[in-house]
């Protein structure tokens, strides 16, 4: 036998723990590893249930976090995932880390361990008790999916004990669903509008579907047992304590769980076992068959069960709304991340982690170290990720030893550092992804909590994190949009400074500020010399670039405050509080040192000049920046003429 180390660290992959089905066998595989003192990391999907493609990428795209080289072994419950394809990625993945493996019912590979029931030989007897026992000569039937190994069984099983006693297989009598309760529903209306005679018993592929039948049945004035006969399979909670009590299959969830986390134990430890193991299933004979009720809950523990059920879901049900409401009102990361902090307290787990794509907010951004540059101002429709998760993932939000803080980002490929942390007793760590439709936002942890497993409204809760982050999301979109908006308001799209709109902005409480302390306040005008020659010779093109040049020129020359704007087609003005002549002269220079720098570089068959004129006053409320403006203008066109009487061409 071999040394352990301290912490096994086992995955389970698995879909929709609000089930009977799979939170008991859950619940088998926790009791196993905290005897063992494993470490479990549920990877968990909702895939299916909201029946909306989109939505459903993005659940099971949790699957792609999963790193299993990084683990000791894996559990995979892939019966309850509703995509044949996505189950077979996580086969090969598996098989390509070369960890051992368990596959609960479903044996999906030779190379892994398998625990499982004998699926045909439980519904053969369900359907013989039926046929033999009830003589029953019309047997419908409601199939799971198709391609759903479990499902293909019993309906072999179905079909057989149909031959075997002379029983005619008709089409028509089977409805093929995917184990959902609107199945059953849909399957009577569509026996009811049937040409073929009402069937005596409807043989259901598991509980769920099997309520759901009875249940239409009794709306449509048909009763169970006494018109038809129903039967179900896995015996779930519901279906014992129904009424009228499920005939159904008996079957060993949490022992399948115990067993499957005590296989990857043995093999880490080196005992010897067999690949696959079949457990008994039992059959049970109850009143929607027209045998006697079991009564497997006895009336006191049922009453207390159904209490303390109708108490957790009604506390939960204030919790999500609460929840919903509160990060419904949030406007920013900031305070989304500050209102989700209660309702992480209310699930009462001992860790929570929120991991969030690089890119979760439609800005391509790039890694620096241990820093995010934005590359991009714009948010982009197309800029996220739908398969797997960014290279780094940021967690804002922390829940660690009954305070909440961040941590740095690390390599989406830990999954989680604290995994890895020394520790002398097994955590249960719940991975779940944050997305808005096929959309990864991240993914968040939550670590020793009761509520993933217990509660019927987590999904709802995630959901509510996922939709608030979206809402946030499109929020800094909108500001995004707004603000690129403003700047073509504002700015100039040839020059890139302000335009006359952002000159009057931005100048305007300038102005005012020098009338209230009484200072100068000057206005610069600079009219380009030649435009219509540079136009007319070499192209408008050239034309845009000389402006683009001038504005460099002059904008490059503002150093000090000054507000510089291109006031329209070749003028530009400048705006400078507290300036006297000298200054102003000296702004004058600089800016045709500017251009005369670039004169020397451009390398442009001509030349760019600038007429350049401006006016110094100290305002008072009756001065008017307009007037300003005009008088700088004027003294700008001055020197223009000056320069046409010594015969330099417009």
């Amino acid at each position: 036998m071999k040394m352990r180390k301290d912490i096994l660290n086992i995955a389970v992959i698995i879909s929709g723990i609000d089930e009977e089905y799979q939170s008991t066998i859950l619940k088998g595989v926790q009791k196993c590893a905290e005897e063992l003192n494993i470490n479990i990391s549920h990877f968990i999907a909702f895939g299916g249930i909201l029946h909306n493609q989109k939505h459903d990428i993005g659940e099971f795209n949790i699957y792609n976090l999963v790193n299993y080289e990084r683990f000791d072994g894996v559990i995979l419950i892939t019966n309850v995932i509703s995509s044949p394809e996505i189950t077979e990625q996580i086969v090969q993945k598996v098989k390509k880390a070369g960890i051992p493996a368990v596959s609960i019912d479903n044996d999906l590979d030779k190379s892994m361990y398998h625990i499982g029931i004998d699926n045909k030989k439980a519904m053969k007897e369900i359907v013989k008790h039926i046929v033999e026992v009830h003589n029953v000569k019309t047997v419908n039937y409601v199939s799971g999916p198709s391609d759903n190994p479990e499902s293909i069984l019993r309906f072999e099983a179905y079909k057989e004990v149909l031959a075997e006693h002379n029983i005619p297989f008709e089409e028509e009598r089977v409805h093929h669903g995917f184990f959902r309760a609107v199945d059953g529903r849909n399957a009577v209306f569509e026996f009811v509008n049937s040409e073929l005679p009402f069937p005596e018993a409807i043989i259901c592929a598991n509980d769920a579907m099997a309520i759901a039948v009875i249940t239409t049945l009794t709306s449509l004035g048909k009763e169970v047992p006494e018109d038809v006969l129903v039967t179900g399979f896995d015996n779930v909670y519901n279906a014992r304590n129904y009424y009228p009590e499920i005939t159904s299959v008996q079957r060993p969830l949490f022992e399948s769980g115990y067993k499957a986390c005590q296989k990857i134990y043995n093999h880490i430890m080196g005992i010897n076992q067999p690949r696959s193991e079949i457990l008994e299933t039992t059959p049970v004979y109850a009143q929607s068959c027209g045998c006697h009720s079991k009564m497997s809950d006895d009336i006191g523990g049922f009453k207390k069960e159904n209490y303390y059920l109708m108490d957790m879901y009604n506390r939960h049900i204030s919790l999500v709304n609460r929840m919903s409401c509160s990060l419904a009102e949030s406007e920013s990361i900031e305070e989304n991340i500050n209102n989700l902090k209660s309702f992480i307290m209310e699930i009462e787990c001992e860790k929570f982690f929120l991991c969030m794509c690089e890119n979760w907010t439609g800005k391509k951004t790039e890694r620096n170290n241990t820093s995010y540059v934005s590359t991009s101002n714009m948010f982009r429709a197309d800029n996220y990720l739908i398969n797997g998760y960014t290279e780094f993932v940021d967690v804002p939000l922390v829940y660690c030893d009954n305070n909440f803080g961040f941590l740095e980002g690390f390599e989406t490929s830990l999954m989680l550092p604290d995994l890895y942390a020394d520790t002398s007793k097994s955590k249960l760590y719940y991975f779940v992804p944050i997305h808005f439709r096929e959309r990864a936002l991240g993914y968040c942890v939550i670590c020793n909590s009761k509520f993933p497993l217990e509660s019927p409204l987590f999904h709802t809760w995630i959901m509510n994190i996922s939709n608030s982050l979206e809402n946030i999301r499109k929020l800094m979109c909108l500001e995004d949009v707004l603000s690129e908006i403003d700047k073509l308001y504002v700015i100039d799209p040839l020059s890139f400074i302000y335009n006359r709109n952002g000159f009057n902005r931005n100048t305007d409480e300038l102005f005012l500020e020098c009338i209230r302390e009484k200072r100068p306040a000057m206005i610069m005008f600079a009219d380009m010399d030649k435009m219509k020659y540079i136009n007319d010779t070499f192209g408008h093109k050239e034309g845009d670039c000389a402006i683009k040049s001038m504005a460099d020129a002059i904008s490059s020359a503002c150093m000090h405050g000054e507000i510089c704007a291109r006031f329209g087609g070749d003028e530009f003005i400048i705006f400078a509080a507290g300036y006297n002549d000298e200054q102003a002269e000296s702004l004058r220079n600089l800016i045709n040192k500017n251009i005369d720098t670039y004169n020397e570089q451009s390398g442009k068959p001509y030349n760019i000049k600038a007429s350049i004129g401006w006016h110094i006053d100290i305002p008072t409320k009756n001065t008017k920046l307009a007037s300003m403006v005009t008088i700088a203008d004027q003294k700008m066109y001055n020197v223009k003429k000056g320069k046409l009487k010594n015969g330099t061409p417009r």
